[in-house]
C-alpha cells in the first residue's frame, strides 16, 4: 500500500493547510481501528451531502474508482422488508466484487438519479397503491415535469405488496412504468413479490447480479459498499428473528372496550423474560400465530378431506391438519387461491367470476377462504388444498409500552376482528389466537421489527402532536412511558377518537393521569357516535387550525397512527387546509411544507 502524504499539498486543494493541520491534529495518536472508524464516518457524512465517497475495507483506506460503475441500491420501506431485501441486495453486490451506494430514497436526491448509471429499487405498497412515506419525494419526482431523461441508466425494481389488496405493488410498477418512459434500459424484468417474498427475492436477487458481470467486472478491482442516510441506522442486532422468533408467555389478555361498544379491544402483555430481546418506543411486535381449530375443521369437513393425511409443506412431511393450523394463510383471500383452487376443482362458477376482475375483487372483499370454498365447494387432494394456499405471515402489531417502563414485558393493543357473516362466526387469525385461543401462560412466537420512521425526538425539549384514533393509540402509549421515564420537558398533545365516550375511551385512567401530572398537555376527543353529526380526528384539527400551526411553528413532531386507507389521508388534508389558513400559504406551498416536515422526520406515519 502506498503511503499516505503529509503535505496538505497532496489534497489537491481539497483541504486548506489549517484545515489539514486541525485534522492532522485530531488524528494524531489514533491506533489503527480508531482511524479506520472515522473514515467510515466522514464517508457518511460526505454522501448524506451528495458528495461521492471511497469508503473503507479493514484496516486500509479504499483507492478512488473514478472509471468504475457503482450499483446504487435505493429502498423505500414502511415496515423494514424493503430495506432488508435491499441490504441483501448490497451484501451479494459486494460478494461479486461490485462497487454500490444503499441508501433509503427518504436520504437519496432525486436530481442525482440522472448521474446514475446502474440503479436497483426496492419499493414496498401500502394503502390503495400508495408510496411509502420514505418513497414519496423520489415517487413523485419521476413522475413529474423535471423528471430527467435517464437513456445512460440500466435499472431494476423489486416490489413488494399483499395480494389481497387490489393495488398489488402498485408503487414498484409506477417506478418500473416511469424509468422505463425515462429512456432508462431494464436489467432484469420487475418482480411482484407477495408476502411470501424471500424465495422469489431470492432468485431475482441472483439474476440481478449475473446481469451485471459484464459490466461491473472489468473495472472495479476493489470492491466498495457504502451505506448512507437511514441506512446505517436501526436497532440493535437481536438474537431473535422473524425466521426464528422468540416463544414468549401471554401474561393477560384484558378487554378495554365496554360491555356494550361495537368493538373488542383487548390490551394484551406478553412476557419477554430472559429473551435479550430490546425495542424502542414505536417498534412493532411480529405475531406468529396459529389458526382457530374450528377454521381448520370448517376447511376439512367441507371439502371431505383426512386430516391426518400426510401432505408436504416446503421441506417438511406433516399431517394436513398441523399444515392449516400452524403454517398456511387461512384467512385472508387473495386472487392466487381463487386461481389454484379453481384449477384444482374445475370450479365452473368461479371460472365464470374470475373474468370479471372487478367483480371478484368485490367478492373476496367481502369474504375468507373458507367462504369461497362453502361457496364453490369441489373435490380436490389435501396436497392441492395446501398448495392453493400461501404460507402463513406473521402479523405486525405496533407497540404500546416502553421497554424503560415495563421492563421484560411487551404490550398490544388489538382489535379483536370477530363478525357473523354468511351465516357463519368469522374471526381475524392473529387477533382471534390472541383474544381468545391463547391462555393465560401459552405460548406465542414474537419478534421485534424496528420502525426507524417513527420515533420521537431525541430532545425531550421538542414538542410532539399525536393523532392516534382507535387502536392507532397503541404507540402514543408508549410515547408517553417513554418520555415520563425521560422526565422530558417537551410538551405533548394527544387527538385520539373513537365511537363513543363511555364504552372506547381506551386507556382513560392513564390518560387522565397523564394530564394530572402535566405530562400530557392536551388531549383532544373525537367520540363520533356521540352527537348527531359525526366528528372524527380530523375535525378536531381543523378546530384547533392555529394552534396546531403554532405547534408546528415551535418545531414541534407530527405523528400518525392508524388506518392508512382513509384516517391518514383525512388527516393530511386537514394538516394541508391548516398550514394553507394559517401559514398563508397556497395549496402547493403548504403541501411543500408537509415535504419539508417529512424530510425532517417532523411528519411520521404508522399505517395499517
Amino acid at each position: 500500500m502506498s503511503q499516505q502524504s503529509n503535505n496538505p499539498s497532496a489534497t489537491g486543494a481539497v483541504l486548506n493547510e489549517q484545515q489539514f493541520n486541525a485534522i492532522t491534529q485530531a488524528i494524531s495518536g489514533l491506533n489503527r481501528d480508531q482511524l479506520t472508524w472515522i473514515s467510515g464516518y466522514a464517508a457518511g457524512m460526505a454522501a448524506a451531502q451528495g458528495g461521492v465517497v471511497a469508503p473503507t475495507t479493514a484496516g486500509a483506506v479504499a483507492p478512488a474508482q473514478t472509471d468504475a460503475p457503482t450499483l446504487t441500491i435505493l429502498f423505500g420501506s414502511q415496515t423494514g422488508n424493503a430495506k432488508g431485501v435491499a441490504q441483501q441486495c448490497q451484501a451479494k453486490a459486494e460478494e461479486a466484487g461490485f462497487n454500490s451506494k444503499l441508501v433509503s430514497m427518504a436520504d437519496y436526491k432525486p436530481r442525482s438519479l440522472k448521474a446514475e448509471t446502474h440503479v436497483a429499487l426496492f419499493v414496498s405498497t401500502h394503502g390503495e397503491g400508495d408510496a411509502p412515506d420514505d418513497a414519496i419525494e423520489l415517487h413523485e419526482f419521476v413522475s413529474g415535469k423535471k423528471a430527467p431523461k435517464l437513456s445512460n441508466t440500466k435499472y431494476a425494481v423489486l416490489g413488494l405488496g399483499d395480494s389481497s389488496y387490489e393495488f398489488f405493488c402498485q408503487t414498484g410498477k409506477d417506478f418500473d412504468e416511469r424509468l422505463d418512459k425515462l429512456g432508462g434500459t431494464e436489467l432484469v424484468a420487475r418482480a411482484d413479490c407477495d408476502v411470501d417474498y424471500e424465495a422469489q427475492a431470492e432468485a431475482w436477487l441472483n439474476d440481478l447480479i449475473a446481469s451485471l458481470k459484464d459490466d461491473f467486472t472489468a473495472s472495479a478491482p476493489v470492491a466498495q459498499a457504502v451505506q448512507t442516510g437511514s441506512a446505517v441506522q436501526g436497532a440493535p442486532e437481536q438474537a431473535y428473528t422473524k425466521k426464528a422468533p422468540f416463544t414468549a408467555t401471554l401474561l393477560d389478555a384484558q378487554k378495554i372496550t365496554g360491555r356494550d361498544s361495537v368493538k373488542d379491544i383487548r390490551h394484551i402483555e406478553i412476557s419477554l423474560e430472559d429473551s435479550g430481546i430490546t425495542y424502542k418506543a414505536g417498534d412493532a411486535l411480529g405475531v406468529w400465530f396459529k389458526n382457530a381449530p374450528s377454521l381448520v375443521d370448517a376447511f376439512i369437513d367441507t371439502l371431505s378431506l383426512d386430516g391426518d393425511a400426510e401432505v408436504k409443506v416446503a421441506d417438511a412431511t406433516l399431517t394436513l391438519r398441523e399444515a392449516l393450523t400452524s403454517k398456511l394463510e387461512l384467512t385472508l383471500s387473495y386472487p392466487n387461491f381463487i386461481k389454484a383452487y379453481q384449477a384444482a376443482t374445475g370450479s365452473e362458477s368461479l371460472a365464470a367470476m374470475m373474468e370479471d376482475k372487478a367483480k371478484l375483487r368485490t367478492y373476496m372483499a367481502e369474504r375468507q377462504l373458507i367462504d369461497i370454498v362453502r361457496d364453490h365447494p369441489g373435490s380436490l387432494t389435501a396436497q392441492q388444498l395446501v398448495e392453493a394456499f400461501r404460507p402463513l405471515t406473521p402479523r405486525l402489531y405496533s407497540i404500546a409500552s416502553s421497554q424503560t417502563e415495563v421492563e421484560d414485558e411487551v404490550h398490544l393493543t388489538v382489535a379483536h376482528v370477530d363478525y357473523e357473516a354468511f351465516g357463519h362466526r368469522h374471526q381475524g387469525g392473529a387477533s382471534g389466537f390472541l383474544c381468545e385461543y391463547l391462555e393465560e401462560n401459552g405460548e406465542v412466537d414474537v419478534f421485534v421489527e424496528n420502525n426507524d420512521h417513527f420515533r420521537l425526538p431525541e430532545d425531550g425539549n421538542i414538542p410532539v402532536i399525536m393523532v392516534g384514533p382507535g387502536t392507532g393509540i397503541a404507540p402514543f402509549r408508549a410515547f408517553m412511558q417513554e418520555r415520563d421515564a425521560q422526565e422530558a420537558e417537551g410538551k405533548n398533545w394527544l387527538f385520539f377518537g373513537n365511537p363513543h365516550f363511555t364504552q372506547d375511551f381506551l386507556y382513560q385512567v392513564e390518560w387522565q393521569g397523564y394530564v394530572k401530572d402535566g405530562l400530557l398537555d392536551k388531549i383532544t376527543l373525537a367520540f363520533s357516535r356521540d352527537q348527531e353529526e359525526k366528528v372524527y380526528v380530523q375535525h378536531r384539527l381543523l378546530e384547533h387550525g392555529k394552534e396546531v400551526y403554532e405547534w408546528l411553528q415551535q418545531g414541534a413532531h407530527f405523528y400518525v397512527c392508524g388506518d392508512a386507507t382513509y384516517m391518514a389521508k383525512d388527516v393530511e388534508n386537514a394538516l394541508i387546509s391548516i398550514v394553507q389558513q394559517y401559514g398563508e400559504k397556497s395549496e402547493a406551498d403548504a403541501k411543500a411544507y408537509l415535504v419539508e416536515l417529512r424530510k425532517a422526520k417532523r411528519y411520521q406515519k404508522d399505517v395499517y
